[in-house]
């Protein structure tokens, strides 16, 4: 009897791995916050957004169990490469340089860089007027290498998150703020208001820069086809499209 319940738990375990590519909990990292998309809710203290909402409905159509991991972004590729982390989900733009050593899904959100400045500010009016001014924008993201190759700033200030960024702004420590258009939108309409103000185009958006939004895997996870499948289907329910109303008061693009 003990032989034959062990073999049944084996096929079990078995037929776990076949549907999933995986037997246990896996890790999903996220990141710390980067609002709309991941951040902690004040009023509850968990973590939530687009990104997280639409992962744990990706992990539902799959059938897998996961922790989520909040941690800072420049951590989470790492993670990937090293195998301590499963999957990635942080606003994480497609380049060819990560695409060399992680693998991506499809791409599920279509952002771009805005440039922020102040109200007062007259004499920025977009990214070719920034020769001579300081420029702050999140460390290791698709702002800091657009920057790096098309501005001429004085100085690109790199911070380890948002609130910092956002904050040096309106310190007056920077001239600008250059960072992705959905959480240049958020912060405009939820901290900024009539304080800061966008100026030039939507900067950033071809394949190289990063503007399309990608889940991030470790090298051959099993794990890529079958999160392909779950967002398409997400997408043709309009369960997607739900979510992507909630959390951006659009429709998708």
């Amino acid at each position: 009897m003990k032989k034959i319940t062990a073999l049944l738990l084996s096929l079990m375990m078995m037929c776990c791995f076949a549907a999933t590519g995986f037997a246990k909990k896996i890790t999903v990292a996220t990141d710390t916050n980067f609002p709309p998309f991941e951040f902690k809710d004040p009023k509850t203290g968990e973590h939530t957004g687009f990104d997280v909402e639409l992962w744990d409905a990706i992990a539902k159509e799959v059938g897998i169990e996961y922790d989520l991991q909040p941690m800072d972004f420049n951590g989470i590729i790492p993670g990937l490469q090293s195998g301590q982390i499963d999957v990635g989900i942080a606003g994480m733009g497609i380049k060819p340089e990560r695409a060399k050593v992680i693998d991506f899904s499809e791409p599920y959100y279509k952002a771009g860089l805005l440039l922020l400045v102040k109200s007062s500010t007259n004499d920025i009016a977009g990214i070719e007027d920034l020769e001579g001014k300081l420029v702050a924008t999140k460390l290791g993201t698709t702002s800091e290498s657009f920057l790096k190759e098309n501005a001429k700033a004085k100085e690109i200030k790199l911070y380890p998150n948002n609130d910092a960024m956002f904050m040096e702004l309106m310190m007056g420590g920077v001239d600008a703020v250059m960072f992705d258009s959905p959480v240049i939108a958020h912060y405009m309409r939820e901290v900024g208001k009539e304080k800061v103000k966008v100026v030039g185009p939507l900067y950033g958006l071809d394949a190289a820069t990063g503007s399309f939004y990608g889940i991030g895997f470790p090298k051959g996870s099993p794990l890529v086809i079958k999160v392909n499948a779950a967002l398409k289907s997400l997408k043709e329910s309009g369960a997607y499209r739900d979510l992507y109303i909630k959390w951006f008061n659009t429709e998708p693009k």
